[in-house]
């Protein structure tokens, strides 16, 4: 987790019970916030992999499920070792390498996968291309805090939106798997994911480019 305040995305979930009962449960085993960091690649991995293999394994519904709940496993552990790292006071020096690697790897592990469900030379690419755009909106917003102190979180598809759609492209292709229907909707789920990437990038290097604009030489 970083040491930067304002690298802490904006979440109210923060605040819930449920979160501050598994942070303390956490503290109590000893975790510190860079091993959840690292687990969150764990989550990410089984998320992508279970994706990959629903598209050609029986029953395809248990592993779209399973691809589900490694992607909100992913999520959960980036919050808890915010978490951890100022509620629990374990902050570290290495934090900011912990809280930003594993998370540009993470995208990959999901988003990569699940264009390689879709099967198609189109879905591979839509998959690839959100991955690296994912990578980019993360890049315009750490270059923004170097440039101005502040981190632009903007969506429409910052990293909780894209594994939202992610979850529900799941979630879906697993009701399609269990009423027997084919239709592309991984596909699609990724065209909008693209989409979102694609205005996110532009709204944040506009908001960088209009700040930057404003401070004085």
């Amino acid at each position: 987790m970083s040491n930067d305040p304002t690298a802490r995305r904006p979440l109210k979930s923060r605040s819930t019970a449920w979160a501050q009962f598994f942070s303390r449960g956490m503290l109590r085993l000893g975790l510190r916030p860079n091993t959840v960091s690292l687990l969150s690649l764990v989550c990410a991995a089984v998320g992508g992999g279970s994706a990959f293999w629903a598209a050609q394994t029986e029953p395809a519904w248990v592993f779209w499920f399973i691809a589900a709940t490694g992607i909100q496993l992913r999520l959960f552990c980036n919050m808890m070792d915010g978490l951890l790292a100022v509620e629990g006071g374990l902050k570290s020096a290495t934090g900011e390498l912990y809280n930003e690697i594993p998370d540009r790897i993470a995208d990959a592990l999901i988003l990569v996968p699940l264009g390689y469900a879709v099967g198609t030379t189109w879905g591979i690419a839509l998959g690839w291309a959100a991955a690296c755009g994912s990578v980019f909106t993360a890049y315009v917003r750490a270059l923004g805090a170097a440039q101005t102190r502040k981190h632009d979180f903007c969506g429409p598809m910052a990293k909780p939106h894209r594994m939202a759609a992610a979850t529900l492209g799941c979630l879906g292709m697993m009701t399609l798997a269990l009423l027997h229907i084919a239709w592309p909707l991984m596909h699609w789920t990724l065209v909008v994911i693209n989409a979102g990437i694609i205005i996110t990038g532009y709204r944040r290097v506009r908001h960088l480019a209009a700040t930057l604009n404003q401070t004085p030489s």
